[in-house]
């Protein structure tokens, strides 16, 4: 979260819960089929911090 904090250009990101997948989706609308999967909130949080960067 520290990370995501310090960036110098930010993205909007939502997190919601998927009752098909069973856990949370997060997802950064402005880049294009950029999201991610965590069991928790923070660990989808995570998860597409990583992915932003690839």
């Amino acid at each position: 979260m520290q990370y995501f904090l310090s960036l110098k250009y930010s993205y909007h990101i939502n997190i919601f819960y998927s009752e098909e997948d069973q856990g949370y989706i997060a997802d950064i609308p402005d880049l294009k089929f950029c999201s991610a999967y965590g069991e928790t909130p923070e660990e989808a949080l995570q998860e597409v911090l990583i992915a932003k960067k690839a």
